[in-house]
């Protein structure tokens, strides 16, 4: 079983930036693949970004590619998603998760483990 915490959410103004943190415990993170989902009011829950277990591939989503980062740090068990040029449309509670796969991994349905979420709300 593994447990993931996020972190680092708050109240920005447009074209601030963020880093989330997910932390996680139970189990090492090494042996899966790493993802953050968002989720918009009245929306449903959309893929932002994926990072392979060893960090050596990732792959965004179309809305967030060349402003946001996904990394992660092994040795922590911590995954980060560090996000610049915030847009009052990033606006959403971010979630964590991790999937039993090396691979990247853009589908919520083949994530195992999710966190509670933290909430980034963009002024304009």
């Amino acid at each position: 079983q593994v447990q993931l915490v996020e972190s680092g959410g708050g109240l920005v103004q447009a074209g601030d930036s963020l880093r989330l943190s997910c932390a996680a415990s139970g189990r090492t993170l090494s042996s899966y693949a790493m993802g953050w989902f968002r989720q918009a009011p009245g929306k449903e829950r959309e893929f932002v970004a994926t990072i392979s277990w060893s960090g050596s591939r990732t792959y965004y989503a179309d809305s967030v590619k060349g402003r946001f980062t996904i990394s992660r740090d092994n040795a922590k068990n911590t995954v980060y998603l560090q996000m610049n040029s915030l847009k009052p449309e990033d606006t959403a509670v971010y979630y964590c998760a991790a999937s039993n796969t090396i691979a990247v991994v853009t589908t919520a349905g083949l994530y195992n483990y999710w966190g509670q979420g933290t909430q980034v709300t963009v002024s304009s």
